[in-house]
């Protein structure tokens, strides 16, 4: 194999190493939101109130 083809396979291995660390981190550190009362929020939807 040649040199230059070392090199692009190594380094598009490392930009993609690099994407896959960054997206983790963010999934890993993202604060959860907070759901959402079902209660408080359908109150104004006949539909869902019916016995």
């Amino acid at each position: 194999m040649k040199t230059e083809a070392i090199i692009t396979m190594v380094v598009a291995q490392g930009i993609v190493t690099c994407f896959m660390a960054y997206f983790f981190y963010r999934v890993l550190t993202t604060k959860p939101k907070p759901e959402p009362d079902s209660y408080t929020d359908n109150d104004d939807e006949t539909e869902r109130q019916k016995p």
